[in-house]
């Protein structure tokens, strides 16, 4: 790698040589600047425009160096209590993590993962977690069993926890993630927004929310935590039973009377999951706590229409359905080079 960006040295990055360019013109002459005060005045917001712009080009380009050849093989391991282990190696204080590896806590074991440049994993007792893969990219984490808690400071969509029943998909968050032997688990979002999905089957978890994982389903339905033990109790018979049940039924009943307007999150994930005949059950009650914006009709979200159901979330005041939809399609060609 060229030393041109620290030292002027060798041949200059092709980036770097065209940030150069653009900003030559503002470079220093040599000689004092003996602007009058009416000079000042007419080019003063000038100046202030093209230094916002330099500034933020400085930051796109370091920030793309940094992301795109910036590279941490291991990730550095610390013992939060007792002694950590990663593989046959004992952390007595520090150690490191590579692909492949797996980091393992006992009962009075804790430890905490620095995830590249981007954040940090701190790993509970009992738990059982391995580096899958560390890109540019993509930053990948596997949780067999137990807890951890991840803060992520980096753009979403470059840090990934898989499960055997889901993957919690960072989309600039705090959030746990606990996680069985079997792999029924519970994530939990204390800020930001996280996606969580199996199988083409997809949540969006926003702060305050949680949702639960099963074997054999997936993420389940997401739901605020505080909303009613009633309320929840019949949104996990809602992910559990078969739809055609006399239980499913009384369940859908316990939601849609309980739901409040804060619980248009859970009413809006239910469209999609509900059959047919429930459909517009979920639909009535949530165009009553919410109304539909302009274009989203009830029989286009009867026969789901993928962009009425988008729109929809968007009146919900949750973030737009754009960022996610883009991230994803990042994410897939990502994985199909």
């Amino acid at each position: 790698m060229s030393e041109y960006l620290w030292n002027r040295s060798g041949a200059p990055d092709p980036d770097v040589a065209a940030l150069e360019d653009l900003l030559r013109p503002l470079g220093h002459r040599g000689t004092p600047l003996t602007w009058s005060a009416r000079t000042r005045a007419r080019r003063w917001p000038v100046l202030v425009a093209y230094g916002a712009v330099a500034a933020g080009i400085l930051l796109i380009v370091g920030t793309t160096y940094m992301t795109t050849r910036v590279v941490h093989p291991r990730w550095q391991v610390t013992s939060l209590a007792g002694t950590p282990r990663v593989g046959a190696a004992s952390l007595e204080v520090a150690g490191s993590l590579g692909v492949g590896e797996w980091l393992e806590t006992d009962a009075a074991s804790q430890a905490r993962i620095d995830v590249g440049l981007i954040g940090q994993v701190d790993v509970g007792p009992n738990s059982r977690i391995g580096l899958v893969k560390t890109q540019p990219t993509e930053h990948r984490l596997s949780l067999r069993r137990g807890l951890i808690e991840a803060r992520i400071w980096a753009p979403p969509g470059l840090f990934f926890v898989e499960t055997r029943t889901a993957t919690a998909i960072d989309l600039g968050c705090v959030y746990t993630l606990e996680i069985d032997e079997g792999g029924e688990g519970l994530l939990r979002v204390k800020t930001g927004f996280v996606g969580f999905e199996y199988g083409g089957r997809e949540s969006f978890v926003p702060q305050g929310a949680a949702c639960a994982t099963r074997p054999g389903r997936g993420p389940g339905t997401p739901y605020y935590e505080d909303a009613t033990v009633s309320f929840r109790d019949a949104l996990d018979s809602l992910d559990t039973l078969p739809h055609t049940s006399s239980p499913y039924a009384e369940a859908l009943s316990i939601v849609l009377q309980e739901a409040r307007t804060a619980d248009a999150l859970t009413l809006w994930h239910l469209l999609t999951r509900v059959d047919n005949g429930a459909r517009g059950q979920v639909f009535d009650r949530m165009a009553a706590l919410v109304r539909p914006p302009p274009g989203v009709t009830r029989d286009g979200i009867l026969r789901l229409d993928r962009s009425m159901i988008d729109h929809w979330w968007d009146a919900l005041e949750l973030g737009d359905t754009t960022f996610w939809r883009t991230w994803k399609v990042r994410i897939q060609s990502e994985k199909d080079r």
